[in-house]
């Protein structure tokens, strides 16, 4: 089985006319053909067309590729009942609930011993557990701070709501079943949410569990293999090496957590363009969500919001149902916003409560006020500055029907957007702060001047080898350099010793002051590298650049660094403000 179970599945074994039955053949009569990515079996990842060869979906445009891009890229490496079934009833978007629980709770505002209750109920881990090099974010030279949450599904089978929900015989422990990256921008008037396939093949960290202090010593292995090896901590550890991101926080959710959101949320708004039925059939016996609506727009919840998240076959492909995934999260952050949930006292009592219990969190933000300061800073963020993508990537070539690696070329340009704080959404545009009548308010002091280039030491190091295993590009320090050397910063000097860096960073002495970042703000405009990069250190007496992995050629940062939307088309980004349709496999399709 790869979605859902027969105890969900409730029509899994009835018939239907809508049931192609053994020997039925889905060409006959229909109004589409398959185009099966292993070219044998009707209803395995197949590329579905009408009969003038156009792709039928009503989903935009961008998005409707990425029903058949593993079957047009070769890269369909997730079926062929190569994996267990726990494998294939996992894939849950548990990180909405977690999205939506924050929220609420930070909106809750409650008395003194409404938070007192609620703390009792928080369950808390340790934030990392592995090792890793990724430095904290610090603030810009505005004084703020983009907030990167990472966000897990767990798929444990050890609580018996868990096991009925979706538990397999042969599961056991916990792994981390979606892992996702929610990165608020440092204005916070944008959100963007990175999933990692949960079956991508990286370099795990050596790691501590800190509930058994059991060490485990690093490990080249599939990423959700991580949760299991020093907890969600250890996740944690393996996202911030992977992508260079800091990650200041992690949510973790289960299923019966979802189920539990789902209900006391009252459901959420999803639409299928045509009456859909997930369940085995003659040509793929194994699976089914069990999910069955008709056609049009049904409100879900319960385990029939569960079902919908698992559904998989019946969507086309794991696209295809990370597309469901993502209409589901948008029409429930779109739902609570217009029942104005933020602010009824009776009805965050009795969510907030039950988020407690549904989701567990890092220690550092494990209490009601910083929560409810977390959810304060989410809630802000409207759906249509929110966008959802996945990381670009390939096909594992050490298991290539079952497992990914990251795209080496696309898959950088997400990182690279993260970490520069540059939005995916290409339509962010600065809001006015006053009115075209306002009179003009007095501007506050920018700090002292410059100093006169000539006085400014600057350390150039090079940075691009990215990572201790990656290759460094000869001489970039020293071309950086001269480059300040010719702008007039004739005390720029290459470091001798390199230090990789995913991403270039700016630094200048904490100690120094405003007139150090001053100083520092002159050399990231000769070198046309963004303001927001310019940060104080303590760890550096003199004004540092460190040239990335992200800018191995050139002198002109602002020409490498990837522009607003700059989002690789593989990403399958969409905007949290899209309605749609999902389409359904015409073997799928009953006549609801």
């Amino acid at each position: 089985m790869r979605d859902g179970t027969p105890g969900l599945g409730q029509y899994a074994a009835a018939s239907d006319p809508g049931d192609p039955g053994e020997g039925h053949d889905p060409h006959s009569g229909s109004d589409s053909t398959y185009t099966s990515e292993r070219g044998a079996i009707p209803g395995q990842r197949r590329r579905r067309t009408d009969e003038s060869g156009g792709s039928e979906t009503v989903l935009p445009s961008h998005r409707q590729g990425g029903m058949s891009g593993q079957a047009a890229t070769g890269n369909g490496h997730r079926g062929g009942g190569r994996r267990k079934a726990r494998s294939r009833k996992s894939k849950i978007l548990r990180w909405v609930a977690i999205v939506t629980s924050v929220g609420v709770l930070g909106a809750s505002g409650a008395a003194y011993g409404y938070y007192q209750y609620l703390s009792s109920k928080i369950r808390k881990g340790e934030r990392s557990s592995g090792a890793t090099n990724v430095a904290k974010t610090k603030a810009n030279a505005a004084g703020k701070t983009a907030m990167n949450i990472l966000i897990l599904g767990s798929d444990t089978r050890n609580g018996s709501g868990d096991a009925a929900l979706g538990g397999a015989a042969d599961s056991a422990g916990a792994r981390a079943d979606v892992i996702m990256i929610a990165h608020l921008s440092a204005d916070r008037t944008n959100m963007s949410v990175v999933s990692i396939p949960r079956d991508t093949r990286v370099d795990i960290p050596a790691c501590t569990d800190p509930k058994t202090h059991q060490q485990y010593a690093a490990k080249n292995d599939i990423i959700n293999a991580s949760l299991g090896r020093g907890g969600p901590g250890c996740t944690l550890a393996t996202v911030q090496n992977l992508t260079g991101v800091y990650i200041d926080h992690w949510l973790m959710i289960d299923f019966a957590g979802v189920v539990k959101m789902a209900d006391v949320l009252g459901g959420v708004a999803v639409c299928v363009q045509h009456s859909v039925w997930d369940r085995p059939t003659a040509y793929i016996k194994h699976g089914g969500s069990g999910l069955k609506l008709t056609t049009g727009t049904h409100i879900i919840q319960g385990k029939q919001a569960l079902q919908w998240l698992r559904t998989r076959d019946a969507f086309g492909s794991d696209t295809g149902r990370a597309q469901a995934q993502h209409m589901y999260m948008n029409s429930l952050i779109r739902t609570l916003r217009s029942k104005n949930y933020f602010s009824n006292p009776t009805e965050l009592n009795s969510i907030a409560t039950a988020a407690m219990s549904a989701f567990e969190v890092s220690s550092e933000i494990g209490s009601p006020t910083k929560l409810y300061d977390l959810g304060m800073q989410l809630k802000t963020i409207p759906p249509d500055r929110i966008t959802t993508l996945t990381m670009p990537h390939i096909a594992d070539p050490k298991a290539p029907d079952a497992h990914y690696l990251p795209d080496p070329t696309a898959a950088p340009t997400v990182w690279t957007l993260l970490r520069n704080d540059v939005a995916m959404d290409p339509n962010v545009k600065a809001k006015p702060t006053t009115s075209p009548s306002a009179k003009p308010a007095t501007t506050a002091p920018q700090g002292p001047s410059a100093a006169a280039p000539s006085s400014i030491t600057v350390t150039v190091v090079n940075g691009t080898a990215g990572t201790d295993t990656g290759v460094a590009t000869t001489g970039r320090a020293h071309a950086v350099a001269q480059t300040l050397q010719t702008a007039g910063f004739t005390q720029a000097a290459e470091s001798r010793e390199a230090k990789p860096s995913p991403g270039t960073t700016l630094v200048y002495p904490t100690s120094s002051g405003e007139q150090g970042k001053s100083n520092a703000l002159a050399v990231a405009k000769a070198l046309k590298i963004p303001a927001a990069t310019v940060k104080a250190s303590a760890d550096t007496r003199a004004i540092t650049l460190t040239v990335g992995a992200d800018w191995k050629t050139g002198t002109d940062f602002s020409a490498t660094l990837p522009k607003a939307g700059a989002v690789p088309a593989s990403a399958q980004a969409s905007n949290g403000a899209e309605k749609g349709c999902m389409p359904v496999e015409p073997i799928y399709r009953w006549a609801g």
